[in-house]
């Protein structure tokens, strides 16, 4: 059914329950997994209403946001193994996350996105849009949305 099934995480319980789902999912149909975590870019401007912060200090920021995340998709793995599944896990700077979604989906190969919503609606939604719902709309691969 599924060869390849790219798990997006931001290490929430929301996603964590779509971690658990779609290990579960891959260990039915024998699918390997890629576990993606997207990491964002430290702003950088003024009109951000950010105080300027020295390059070295933003480098540092930046390591430690990628080896939160390369710690949070190693851990996937780890639960993929435990479970019979191969996991690869990726770790992408992007701060445009659902484009960085379904790139990576596209270029690992992935046949089945699975993520989790968190479920905004009204102004919320509208001023803090929605990754999931970017992706489920711009994607040409199927994706699975918990909530």
């Amino acid at each position: 059914m599924y060869k390849r099934i790219l798990i997006a995480t931001d290490g929430s319980p929301l996603s964590e329950a779509a971690v658990e789902s779609g290990l579960s999912l891959a260990g039915l149909t024998g699918a390997s997994v890629v576990a993606l975590k997207v990491v964002p870019r430290y702003p950088r401007s003024y009109f951000d209403g950010n105080l300027p912060v020295d390059t070295a200090d933003i480098k540092r920021i930046e390591k430690q946001w990628s080896d939160a995340a390369q710690e949070l998709v190693n851990k996937v793995k780890t639960r993929g193994a435990k479970e019979g599944v191969t996991v690869k896990a990726v770790v992408t700077k992007s701060d445009l996350i659902a484009e960085a979604v379904i790139s990576a989906a596209k270029k690992h190969n992935c046949d089945l996105i699975v993520m989790a919503s968190h479920g905004r609606k009204g102004l919320k939604r509208l001023l803090l849009g929605s990754e999931t719902q970017h992706v489920l709309t711009h994607s040409h691969i199927p994706v699975l949305v918990l909530r």
